[in-house]
């Protein structure tokens, strides 16, 4: 039981993950919400296969979808990322704003290919085969450089909750 007292509940910045839960969220994940603008400024969201790799969220599209244009106009995005669908037990969750850096090298190809197909759920028989699908000329690779992130722990509110209710 967590020995902090609420004393404001609708201040939801105390239920944050620690560094640790952070890390074991992003690699335990690999789906997340991309989010964009369009041409109007309207946001808009997918959901995409990710990997988390040297403090960077790693995603790829092809150069027709509707996101690499915007990008390309505005690198500005963010991404969610939730802890549903795991084995971790309790809501967890980070949102990153970001800005995307877009790449089409060789070198970024050699070692993002292989790292994803064996980290995502792929719909071909092996991750090489994944890898050999993903490699076309019109596949963009997608890093989100995170600029500030809000994160939650489910379980923190929990524990305070209890807790509260316990002291009231």
């Amino acid at each position: 039981m967590s020995s902090e007292k609420v004393e404001n509940y609708d201040d939801v910045t105390m239920y944050g993950l620690t560094a640790s839960k952070e890390e074991l969220l992003l690699q335990k994940q690999n789906e997340l919400t991309f989010i964009w603008s369009n041409k109007s400024g309207h946001g808009v969201g997918v959901t995409m296969s990710y990997i988390w790799r040297n403090g960077r969220i790693w995603c790829t599209a092809t150069e027709q979808r509707a996101r690499m244009k915007a990008l390309a106009r505005d690198p500005r995005c963010s991404v969610v990322i939730s802890s549903a669908g795991t084995d971790i037990d309790v809501s967890q969750s980070i949102t990153f704003k970001g800005t995307a850096v877009l790449h089409r090298d060789q070198a970024t190809k050699d070692w993002f290919y292989p790292d994803f197909s064996r980290s995502v759920h792929s719909p071909a028989p092996t991750p090489e085969d994944f890898a050999k699908l993903l490699d076309t000329d019109c596949r963009i690779i997608i890093e989100v450089v995170p600029e500030k992130s809000i994160k939650f722990d489910g379980g923190k509110m929990r524990e305070m909750t209890t807790a509260a209710l316990e002291n009231s």
